[in-house]
């Protein structure tokens, strides 16, 4: 399933993530939640190219740059330059449909 973005965002306020999120949208649900290590472990679980990117932010938090650059290149994507908060609106965005997400 891939929610709108507003739909996303809402859902946010809720006890549980929306049922059937793709790995990398619920990695992301978890992050915004604050909880880094549940968000770490589903993208870390996953192969694909939009959990590489969630797993490449979640170790921008965790400020290894180094392990970062290594999920970028994973997902096919340059190093992020904008905040963090900024790339997580921007993960968001693709994945419920509003810019590139994997194909």
């Amino acid at each position: 399933m891939t929610p709108d973005r507003e739909r996303f965002l809402s859902s946010l306020d809720d006890a549980a993530p929306p049922a059937g999120l793709s790995p990398a949208l619920e990695a992301l649900w978890y992050l915004a939640r604050n909880d880094w290590d549940r968000a770490h472990r589903i993208a870390q679980d996953d192969d694909g190219h939009d959990a590489a990117w969630v797993h490449a932010l979640l170790h921008r938090i965790e400020g290894d740059e180094w392990n970062a650059g290594y999920w970028y290149r994973r997902a096919g994507r340059p190093h992020a330059k904008s905040s963090t908060d900024d790339e997580w609106r921007e993960i968001a965005e693709a994945l419920c449909g509003h810019g590139r997400a994997e194909e």
